[in-house]
């Protein structure tokens, strides 16, 4: 049994621990949101490395953690090469499934026109060089159009907090690829966004949503095995206790969306500060 991480700045990391869950649910799950500093995309680059790594190395060395996921697009892209130099145990990041989408497109493409795939991602994944690199790595036969929003961000994150979704500006972000000439494959490329999947669904039905999560359950389990064969029965001798749940910042709207995690088997909200 691991103790394994999950970090983000908000909520998104629940759909990477919703997929972890089903298939690796013998495990000790804590995951640390730091919504002091949320949204991530409005902290320059130097600050974002500063400011992850310098919780992360508070946080494993209060805690133990076997394996840690950076369950956020923006830190994953900026962050991994510094946490990897600093930390000991495997750093997961996270980066927009444009390979599965490209494949799953290019099997139900129709023969009258060629694969469509739309990134739904934040403006800053959309406009990364990384993102550019991937389409032309893995789908470039292909016609991939992206579109950059933060408001499904804040959607997600009210929807945790018990809000209803605003199914009318929903409709205004996506009514780009909306009709028969919008994407057959749908990358959600932000782990925000898989929380929202019945509603994107609603707005895009003809599209097949595609998200990181069960990659990212592969690559755990993969690193589980390889751990598990290091340290020999030492991991199996833990006991499973609730998931642990923290916060950077204690706020009415954290104590609000603690409430989801609770039902996901997680037990009560802490703050933690490096």
């Amino acid at each position: 049994m691991a103790n394994i991480l999950i970090f983000d700045s908000g909520m998104g990391g629940l759909s990477v621990y919703r997929e972890l869950h089903q298939t690796l649910s013998g495990h000790q799950y804590l995951y640390l949101f730091d919504n002091a500093c949320f949204p991530y995309g409005e902290l320059t680059e130097f600050r974002l490395v500063e400011r992850v790594v310098e919780l992360f190395e508070a946080f494993v060395a209060r805690y133990p953690v076997d394996i840690a996921i950076i369950a956020c697009n923006t830190a994953s892209t900026h962050v991994l090469p510094a946490l990897r130099q600093r930390l000991t145990i495997p750093v997961v990041g996270v980066v927009p499934a444009i390979k599965p989408a490209a494949e799953y497109s290019r099997q139900h493409q129709q023969a009258s026109r060629l694969g469509h795939i739309g990134l739904l991602a934040t403006p800053g994944t959309v406009s990364r060089r990384y993102t550019a690199e991937l389409i032309q790595n893995f789908a470039a036969d292909l016609q991939v159009s992206m579109l950059g929003t933060t408001e499904l961000v804040k959607m997600a994150e009210d929807k945790l907090s018990g809000q209803p979704v605003d199914m009318q500006q929903l409709h205004k972000v996506l009514a780009p690829w909306a009709g028969e000439q919008g994407p057959d494959t749908l990358v959600l490329g932000c782990t925000h966004f898989p929380l929202l999947a019945a509603e994107i669904r609603q707005c895009l039905p003809n599209a097949k949503l595609i998200d990181s999560g069960a990659a990212i359950a592969r690559r755990v389990s993969s690193l589980l095995a390889e751990l598990q064969g290091e340290e020999g029965e030492a991991m199996g001798e833990r006991s499973i206790q609730k998931g642990r749940l923290f916060c950077t910042c204690l706020t009415k709207k954290a104590r609000l969306q603690a409430g989801t995690f609770s039902k996901e088997g997680f037990g009560e909200l802490g703050c933690f500060t490096p």
